[in-house]
């Protein structure tokens, strides 16, 4: 791995905040969202994977070797969606949970439906190994993307019909963790040529969304160290 942390503005002040991100990965989007609608500033540290050489051991700030990292008060703190929880209890305005007890296990049930159930499938380690070890060709893995997406996507868009808490967004009319969950995952089935008629609550959530400052300047295509 190696690192490169992005430059400030000449006589701004540090955040106490820095995120170890990289441009494509769904983890870190989803967090560089929440950041952005709380409003807390973060340094950006830039993780890149490469071969052969580490000039940084990130894996002594994330025993994972994943991304994001969070470091905040001489803390580290790993995995999105906790770092999200703690976005939300560190700097409660603008919530990500609704306030009622059952209301956030609904919003908590959907975005595990993103991170555990759908992207642990598809994320890059498990493409690697798929080609590397299992001897798939890019058109085989390109349809088991497009199986987990599908299935993943058809029970969100049944669950999101069959609930009266859908609005606007996956929870009433102001984005949640739900929808911080959602959008890197349809940002990641639209790279991928995903089918995405079949779900138009979820294309009109989406869409809801990327209608919003927060999520446009968190986005991907957005980074400094985005490669094409």
């Amino acid at each position: 791995m190696t690192a490169e942390s992005e430059n400030f503005q000449p006589g701004t002040a540090c955040p106490a905040l820095t995120l170890y991100d990289y441009w494509s990965s769904s983890s870190a989007y989803r967090v560089r969202i929440a950041l952005a609608i709380k409003g807390v500033p973060y340094r950006r540290v830039v993780i890149r994977r490469l071969d052969g050489s580490q000039e940084l051991d990130y894996f002594a700030v994330n025993p994972q070797g994943f991304v994001p990292t969070l470091e905040h008060q001489g803390i580290r703190l790993i995995q999105s969606t906790a770092i999200i929880e703690y976005l939300e209890e560190r700097w409660p305005d603008p919530p990500l949970l609704p306030a009622g007890p059952e209301e956030r296990a609904r919003v908590r049930a959907l975005a595990a439906m993103i991170v555990s159930d759908i992207q642990p499938l598809n994320n890059q380690r498990i493409q690697d190994a798929l080609l590397a070890e299992f001897g798939l060709d890019d058109a085989a893995l390109r349809r088991w993307y497009a199986r987990w997406i599908g299935e993943g996507f058809a029970a969100i868009e049944r669950h999101l019909r069959e609930n009266p808490g859908a609005g606007l967004f996956c929870h009433g009319d102001a984005p949640t963790l739900a929808d911080l969950c959602l959008v890197p995952q349809v940002f990641n089935a639209r790279r991928w040529s995903c089918d995405l008629q079949p779900y138009p609550l979820i294309r009109g959530i989406d869409a809801a969304c990327n209608r919003l400052e927060p999520f446009r300047a968190a986005a991907p295509e957005c980074q400094s160290d985005r490669q094409d």
